[in-house]
């Protein structure tokens, strides 16, 4: 029996994919098998020795330790893709409030005081302050160019704007679904010369920390918006501050409050809603739960953000998973061990990313405790599993 631990509330249809018969789930267990959850931050949390895997109900790993588990061979799963289209419509959502200043406007509506002849009045003096611009003609520019990304491009292209993308690591998969009218840059800072909006979908790393700063905020057209639905830190907020008070930039729409920006005037803060809808908690629920099962049970990954991306048919019942360093004559050492227990390897397969590397291999024979004893021994494996 295999027990889950779940530190945020989990949506049901991702729970009701666990069988009960295997798998036990609760709020609190003292020794889990695995972690699922949200937005809970781990980072100070002590690591039961009995976990096994962490599954991630959404895209940012943020709040989670990586390195401090990679160390001991616990692979981390997200759901990257699961919430694209929620984010991607409130990114649409945060154009429309900008362009035409709706939330400006809804706050002026709302004060309006006297009797419906004076309200009227005051609707008809005070509108022009609003007059705002359409959406077709105008330059967009997406920074990452990932699940959410690529639907962002793609249906700001269907509403007839001209697209700008920058993504130096994208992948195969998401550049067979960009449209091919969407236009590559080279580097951010042409990709900012060009654009009235710039949103961002880049995972918070050092790489990415303030990548919006005043130095290229000078180089952004006057009137431009910055839309941030990605992470809190992308954008240096103080320097954004300035650009809108001088009038460089026309409009901030962050999902991201904080004491500096939340009461701005040409700010819009929402309170992290990028992700929030039912549907896309089903989604991510579903898809990360799927993959944790995969790998408890048949030690296949799929999505894991420190692991290789792995899966192999079963060759028989006796199957071992091996985490090691990724350094030379591991496999000899492994596959010596079994040839001494006379464990045949009747199929293997062997993948490595940066530091770590993994194996599965299905063997004829029973699996002794010795065996794996005898694995867990070799100086430089993190993790071994009877699966």
């Amino acid at each position: 029996m295999y027990k889950v631990l779940t530190l945020n509330n989990i949506s049901k249809v991702g729970l009701d994919i666990l069988p009960l018969d295997k798998y036990e789930v609760a709020s609190e267990f003292a020794s889990p098998d695995a972690i699922l959850l949200r937005s809970f931050k781990m980072h100070d949390m002590e690591i039961p020795e009995s976990l096994k895997v962490v599954g991630r109900a959404g895209a940012g790993v943020n709040n989670i330790p990586v390195d401090k588990l990679t160390t001991r061979g616990i692979p981390v799963f997200n759901a990257p893709g699961a919430n694209a289209n929620a984010v991607k419509e409130l990114v649409i959502a945060g154009m429309l409030l900008s362009s035409r200043n709706i939330c400006q406007a809804w706050d002026y509506a709302r004060g309006l005081t006297g009797d419906d002849a004076q309200i009227g009045k005051d609707v008809e003096a005070g509108k022009k302050k609003y007059v705002g611009y359409e959406l077709p003609g105008k330059v967009l520019g997406v920074i990452g160019l990932g699940a959410i990304g690529v639907q962002i491009a793609n249906i700001a292209h269907d509403l007839g704007m001209r697209v700008l993308g920058f993504d130096p690591q994208m992948t195969v998969k998401s550049a067979w679904k960009l449209k091919s009218a969407v236009e590559p840059c080279d580097n951010v800072d042409t990709l900012l010369q060009s654009c009235d909006f710039v949103t961002f979908h880049v995972p918070l790393i050092e790489a990415t920390k303030n990548m919006i700063n005043a130095e290229r905020l000078k180089l952004m057209q006057d009137g431009a918006v910055i839309l941030n639905f990605a992470r809190g830190g992308i954008i240096d907020d103080s320097a954004v501050i300035d650009a809108l008070d001088s009038g460089k930039l026309h409009s901030y729409i962050c999902d991201f409050p904080t004491n500096e920006i939340k009461n701005h005037p040409k700010v819009v803060v929402l309170p992290h809603l990028g992700a929030s809808t039912l549907e896309s908690e089903d989604n991510c629920a579903i898809m990360v739960t799927k993959q944790m099962v995969d790998y408890l049970e048949n030690g296949n990954i799929t999505n894991s953000v420190n692991f290789p991306d792995m899966s192999m048919p079963r060759a028989g019942d006796n199957r071992l998973s091996v985490v090691n360093s990724n350094v030379p004559n591991m496999l000899g050492q492994i596959s010596s061990i079994l040839a001494e227990a006379k464990l045949n390897i009747v199929d293997m397969l062997n993948r490595s990313q940066d530091a770590i590397a993994y194996n599965l291999l299905d063997v004829e024979g029973e699996i002794s405790d010795a065996v794996l004893v005898n694995l867990r021994a070799i100086d430089g494996v993190l993790a071994v599993r009877k699966i």
